[in-house]
């Protein structure tokens, strides 16, 4: 399995992190070693375009913050400082950084690097109190991007038996079901607001499709253009309405039930409208999901979707626990009851980036949904203006399904190479093998408490205050 990126340049300006300041007053204009013919990134190539159109200079997030220009140039002419429009981007979870980080994999289809490495805090809120360990780094045999050794990164969405059996002749005497696997453990998501109207959706849907992952979508927005995508698309549903929809169940692999009382006793009138459909039930990630977890596993459903909020936090309560700990919750009971092999659990919400994928699979999740990040990668800027029925600055209603689903392909593409590198340095080939594997990583809460908890004692205050 490969995924062919192709570079998909943006159709406005992104806003970069940095913008350069120049004392033009002060250069000589005629240096043969001038520092800007140096840019790796090409920035002030486009500065120069920019000049010769008499636009305002743009400063592309393709800089990497070396401050060479800064360093080298002869006349210190200049100067570098944060762009203030950057500061205005997003919201305190979906931070600026990931955004330009977002926009430029979804451009070029390669994995962020940053020349001026990470200042950020040491530990943050959920998963950035997590890391991974890297201690196999020193196998490069085990490469998935350049190809010296195969890495796996499929997962399943069907249910599994728990055990095979074989008759005396070494037939497998164990009926099989079908089997429903995706190539990536992460499948797209209807986001919850922005421009969904125009090609949004479709783009979405044939990014699902050429990758060949899944994605949920409101069975209301079902429309006759999705019919080659069909295939890839998870109609939500509820125990009501699904009888409404049974020409889409038709077409469709898999359908989604929201959860609801007596959600169990439908799963059999579901199937009927298709037999053999793989079904996977909408849960909301609340302090009852690790106890719906265990009930619908008695069931025949196929994977439960469990949806946190977008900031990727627990719902209905005032503390809300981040996925962390809320994956781990789920998982572990199922372990502890014998029961986690049955079924696939997917999460949804506040997956924002790469390292959240293969941290929430680590914690215990077969795979991830995504949903803001399909946005950003059109170019969204989470202004949020469409939620108070305001324009688009980026016009996305109007965006080419060529050109958007290469984007959102582009960023896939990057984020299954950071994957492949996670895995390879852990010396793992095979996604599903990394699900719950732990002891692959390192928490904050775990290291304070080992390190400096026989000195100071326990916490007294969340390290989230």
């Amino acid at each position: 399995y490969n995924i062919m990126m192709e570079t998909a340049p943006p159709r406005f300006h992104p806003v970069g992190k940095y913008a350069t300041v120049e004392f033009r007053e002060d250069c000589a204009g005629s240096c043969r070693e001038c520092v800007k013919k140096k840019c790796v990134s090409g920035i002030f190539k486009e500065n120069y375009l920019h000049a010769i159109s008499m636009e305002e200079p743009e400063y592309l997030y393709t800089c990497q913050s070396c401050f060479r220009c800064v360093q080298e140039c002869t006349r210190g002419i200049f100067s570098r400082v944060i762009d203030p429009e950057y500061r205005t981007l997003g919201d305190d979870y979906w931070r600026p950084d990931i955004l330009n980080r977002t926009w430029y994999q979804a451009h070029t289809g390669k994995v962020p690097v940053s020349g001026a490495g990470y200042r950020g805090p040491f530990v943050g809120k959920g998963f950035d109190s997590m890391w991974t360990d890297m201690s196999e780094i020193v196998r490069p045999t085990r490469d998935g991007i350049h190809g010296r050794e195969y890495i796996n990164t499929c997962i399943e969405l069907s249910r599994r038996p728990d055990r095979l059996k074989f008759r005396d002749d070494m037939s497998l005497g164990t009926d099989v079901p079908p089997i429903l696997e995706i190539p990536v453990p992460v499948m797209f998501q209807h986001p919850k607001f922005g421009v969904s109207g125009g090609n949004v959706l479709l783009t979405m849907a044939r990014a699902a499709h050429e990758l060949g992952t899944m994605m949920f979508i409101r069975a209301e927005d079902y429309a006759d253009a999705f019919a080659p995508y069909a295939e890839n698309l998870i109609p939500c549903l509820t125990k009501d309405n699904y009888q409404d929809f049974a020409d889409i169940i038709s077409k469709t692999r898999m359908a989604e039930l929201a959860y609801a009382s007596g959600i169990e006793n439908e799963l059999d009138k579901l199937r009927s409208l298709h037999p053999g459909l793989f079904i996977s039930i909408g849960i909301p990630l609340n302090k009852k999901a690790a106890s719906c977890a265990l009930e619908l596993v008695q069931t025949d459903a196929d994977t439960l979707h469990f949806y946190a909020d977008d900031h990727g936090n627990e719902l209905d309560t005032e503390n809300p626990r981040s996925l962390k700990d809320t994956i781990r919750e789920i998982h572990l009971r199922l372990v502890e009851n014998n029961m986690r092999q049955k079924i696939n659990l997917v999460f949804s919400g506040g997956i924002a980036m790469a390292e959240h994928m293969a941290k929430a699979i680590i914690c215990g999740a077969d795979g991830v949904t995504v949903d803001n990040s399909l946005l950003i990668a059109l170019e969204c800027r989470l202004c949020y203006l469409c939620k108070a029925d305001k324009p688009c600055p980026v016009k996305l209603e109007d965006a080419d399904p060529d050109w958007g689903s290469q984007r959102i392909i582009n960023l896939m593409c990057a984020w299954r190479n950071q994957l492949l590198e996670v895995m390879g340095a852990m010396g793992i080939r095979e996604a599903r093998r990394l699900r719950g594997e732990v002891g692959r990583s390192m928490k904050f809460e775990d290291l304070e408490a080992e390190n400096f908890g026989p000195i100071f004692g326990e916490r007294k205050v969340s390290g989230d205050k």
